[in-house]
């Protein structure tokens, strides 16, 4: 059976195998990161496991030969990676360094699943790797709001993260190897504490989505006050770019995308979108996010830009741009380039 996706978006095929769980690189301190050393038609990555970007005539990665400077990062997620993109010279950071804001290069700085907490830890493992930098654009947001919906977790102030469920029961089955042994009756002092996702099989607690915008708010705030205590070192501008989600842009998809978009309703194993994201996914949570972020970043000084709005005003109901609903297409990142660096002034 041919399906639409192997039609429309072959290259899906190479990002599935690069996400391929029995092949993730764990990291300290980041719990995973980008497959080193990757080579496909579709994706490659260097010896650390950033992608390369390409720019006029030339292309490059953090790991690569170590450029004069001054450069730009582009910090996020998988929509930073550039899943969905046919290759390496399609991304949006290589379509920023090809044509929409050329005269800086672009170095690329994303990974699929990565919180805020991961995308700044990230900078400060590997920031020695860097020339100075002028430009520090964050195109992120999304992994925030979804890991902000668990709430029955034994966090101690920090965010959830992609797969924790799995670091906790790990953690689980050590704490009981170490357990000492009880010696005499044990007594308590109060009523028996209700389990949590950390020690019962990852259930998940869901808040209201009042809560889980603030609560992503605050996430994302908490960590670009240290982006820009990092970034003044080499003066270097902090921008926030709210990434866009096909279903926060528009009711109804364009042809190829509802094509795209039912297929892996049917075929998901982790069931449809619906089921999965719900009321994250809708209009109306994009645009309260979005009118929080900007309010935040306000606050901080920081530029920030709604991705989401912006590229609803530049295209049209029948405009394809996404590969699923996470994810840009060529056209999208390209379009996405050109409004990124037009709200942001780069040249």
């Amino acid at each position: 059976m041919v399906r639409q996706s192997d039609l429309l978006t072959p290259q899906t095929a190479e990002y599935l195998e690069f996400l391929d769980r029995g092949e993730m690189v764990y990291l300290p301190y980041l719990m995973y990161f980008n497959r080193p050393n990757f080579r496909s038609a579709t994706i490659n990555t260097d010896q650390y496991g950033f992608r390369m970007s390409h720019g006029p005539g030339t292309q490059a990665s953090v790991g690569s030969e170590r450029l004069d400077g001054p450069i730009r990062l582009l910090v996020g997620g998988s929509g930073t990676l550039g899943f969905g993109a046919t290759g390496d010279g399609t991304t949006l950071a290589s379509r920023l360094w090809m044509k929409h804001a050329p005269s800086r290069p672009w170095l690329n700085f994303g990974a699929p699943y990565f919180n805020s907490t991961q995308e700044l830890v990230l900078y400060t493992l590997y920031r020695h790797l860097l020339p100075p930098i002028d430009e520090i654009v964050i195109f992120s947001g999304f992994n925030n709001l979804i890991m902000a919906q668990i709430t029955d977790l034994e966090l101690h102030g920090q965010g959830a993260f992609y797969f924790c469920n799995e670091y906790f029961e790990k953690m689980q089955e050590l704490r009981k190897r170490y357990a000492k042994p009880v010696k005499g009756p044990r007594w308590r002092t109060g009523p028996k504490q209700p389990a949590t996702a950390a020690r019962s099989a990852g259930m998940e607690v869901r808040a209201p989505m009042s809560t889980v915008i603030e609560s992503a708010v605050d996430l994302t705030v908490r960590h670009l006050d240290s982006w820009l205590v990092l970034a003044a070192a080499t003066g270097a501008r902090v921008s926030f770019v709210l990434q866009p989600l096909a279903t926060w842009l528009r009711e109804k998809p364009s042809p190829q995308e509802k094509l795209l978009f039912d297929e892996f309703d049917e075929f998901s194993e982790y069931g449809t979108w619906e089921d999965r994201y719900g009321e994250v996914g809708s209009i109306a949570t994009g645009a309260a996010y979005a009118s929080a972020l900007a309010a935040a970043c306000e606050r901080k000084g920081v530029p920030f830009v709604d991705m989401v709005s912006r590229l609803a005003a530049a295209t049209g109901p029948s405009d394809w741009l996404f590969v699923d609903r996470g994810h840009l297409n060529d056209n999208g990142y390209d379009i996405t380039a050109g409004l990124l660096a037009e709200s942001l002034e780069l040249s």
